[in-house]
């Protein structure tokens, strides 16, 4: 029981730790401090709080997540779906509600953890994830026309619609020098890396057009002019707790630990994906909590798994939880010794930054895929997407996951009233004469957001051990766009592996939501066949 929850760091102190593995692991983490100093000091400016807010949850999350985390890569810290929530917080119960709904928000999920609710992430469909999550990025790329436009509003709205509005009103105090700051910087955050891959774009951006901008006296917005002076060290800052009014903070809570818990599940998912590892669900959730409960108590905003961030990581070499800790370490020293020049920053560079940043949010491309399929998908991608911009994202998940669920049922009262009574002759088959090297999996049961990752997890186990892997759905009455996308990237996996994937028996409706997502031409052309017997011949072929 005890090693369900014990943290990879000290899982690879057991196993060793080689001075080779810490040259790469110190490497990824000053390049991934690097990373994270730009989106730290962004996403705190545009969450409503000043810049130092964002580096301290950097700093003090980052290190608590990377010492008690379930992932061996996991980065922690600040990101950008969470600026949506903690605008909206700040409006409604102000800074220390901040803090105080943070610290709730980490008790549970330290409950979750401890109640071992990690696997429940299986229970969020694709549809869902995918509408909150391009519904936060276009909320986010709303809240920085302003910035990046250099607009003079006053009194700015908070809901969407009436925020357009009045930057449609505004537009005749539109600063173009902001304009041209705001185009520069996301050309250079976009093409930086045809130059080198190793310097994130955001952070020269940063430097070069803050540079220019002293220099030549632009007449911009600076972060100076908004927040003033920003401290240069980390100090307590524990929030006055009135123990009468905690029941009013639950809603917000709740929704900083839903979102942090799914967050970081999908961004350890990811690592797993990139590393070929298994992260401990239940202890990166316990570890979430931990850093949620502390770093308020130093005046930090909420902090989660940063999947982008992650990535970094572990493209640059870092295979321990030690890679997160120097990232931790090279943020602080970056921000005790340097951090008084961020004031200098113009709110037309942060801007373009975070417009980068929303545009890699918005997952456009899987929005796109998803209407592409069948209609129950489309009406909860829509729902929550819709939910999330104009109304609230706590009401979008919630509404999204019971809506599935409805319509779950829907789908499976109809495929129980189309499905025929089939005579299998092969009910019973004899396995032993397979070839060598073939592998079989047999579904029974629609493949859907519940049990999709479990069908793919032994899918993957199964396939990676053989040359070729025939899947039989003979059993399976429909498929939904989290079984599609969890389905294409176990074919991605095992081909990249040289493992070949076969479908046999598929029915015609599957078949036909396949097509429409391009799964026939990532298996290969043939490998989609009627009956088991042509499958067993083409696995001889290969």
């Amino acid at each position: 029981m005890a090693h369900l929850f014990q943290p990879k760091f000290l899982s690879v102190l057991k196993q060793g730790y080689t001075k080779q593995q810490f040259t790469k692991d110190l490497f990824a983490g000053i390049i991934v401090g690097i990373v994270a100093l730009p989106l730290a000091i962004a996403f705190a400016v545009a969450s409503g709080v000043s810049p130092e807010k964002g580096l301290i949850t950097a700093v003090v999350a980052g290190f608590i997540i990377s010492v008690l985390g379930g992932s061996r890569v996991q980065i922690g810290g600040p990101t950008g779906a969470f600026i949506v929530i903690v605008l909206g917080i700040l409006q409604t119960y102000g800074f220390n509600g901040l803090l105080i709904s943070t610290m709730m928000a980490g008790v549970i999920l330290i409950l979750f953890g401890l109640l071992r609710l990690g696997s429940l992430l299986k229970f969020i469909p694709h549809p869902l994830i995918v509408g909150f999550t391009s519904g936060i990025a276009l909320v986010i790329f709303s809240t920085q026309i302003k910035d990046a436009l250099g607009l003079t509003i006053e009194e700015l709205p908070s809901a969407f619609i009436p925020k357009w509005g009045a930057y449609f009103s505004g537009l005749g105090s539109m600063n173009y020098w902001a304009v041209g700051i705001t185009i520069v910087t996301i050309l250079i955050t976009v093409f930086f890396k045809k130059v080198t891959s190793k310097i994130p774009g955001s952070f020269v951006a940063i430097l070069v057009i803050t540079a220019l901008v002293q220099l030549l006296d632009v007449p911009v917005t600076t972060i100076e002019t908004v927040f003033g002076e920003i401290p240069n060290k980390i100090e307590l800052a524990v929030p006055s707790i009135e123990w009468s009014e905690l029941g009013a903070y639950l809603a917000p809570a709740l929704t900083i630990a839903l979102l942090g818990g799914i967050e970081s599940l999908l961004s350890a998912v990811v690592a797993d994906g990139m590393i070929g590892g298994n992260h401990r669900s239940n202890t990166e959730l316990i570890a979430q909590g931990v850093a949620n409960v502390v770093t308020p108590l130093f005046g930090g905003i909420p902090a989660t798994g940063a999947i982008a961030r992650t990535a970094t990581n572990v493209k640059n070499g870092g295979r321990t939880p030690i890679a997160g800790l120097i990232h931790a370490i090279t943020l602080l020293l970056i921000m005790l010794f340097v951090g008084k020049w961020a004031k200098l920053i113009p709110m037309s560079c942060l801007a373009g930054i975070l417009i980068v940043v929303a545009y890699n949010m918005s997952e456009w491309r899987s929005f796109v895929s998803i209407l592409k399929g069948s209609g129950f998908d489309i009406l909860v991608l829509l729902v929550t997407f819709f939910l999330t911009v104009l109304v609230d994202l706590t009401y979008a998940i919630q509404i999204g996951v019971v809506l599935s669920s409805l319509l779950f049922m829907k789908r499976m009262a109809d495929s129980g009233k189309n499905a025929t009574m089939e005579v299998d002759s092969d009910v019973l088959e004899n396995y032993a004469s397979l070839p060598e090297g073939v592998a079989i999996y047999e579904i029974s049961g629609p493949f859907f957001f519940a049990s999709a990752k479990q069908y793919c997890s032994i899918l993957k186990s199964i396939g990676s051990r053989s040359r070729v892997l025939i899947i039989r759905m003979r059993h399976v009455p429909f498929i939904d766009a989290t079984g599609i996308h969890n389905l294409k990237a176990v074919v991605s996996e095992l081909k990249h592996g040289h493992t070949r994937v076969i479908l046999s028996g598929v029915r015609p409706e599957v078949l036909k939501e396949l097509e429409k997502h391009e799964v026939t031409g990532l298996l290969g052309e043939g490998m989609i066949l009627p009956s088991f017997d042509l499958a067993i011949s083409k696995a001889r072929e290969l």
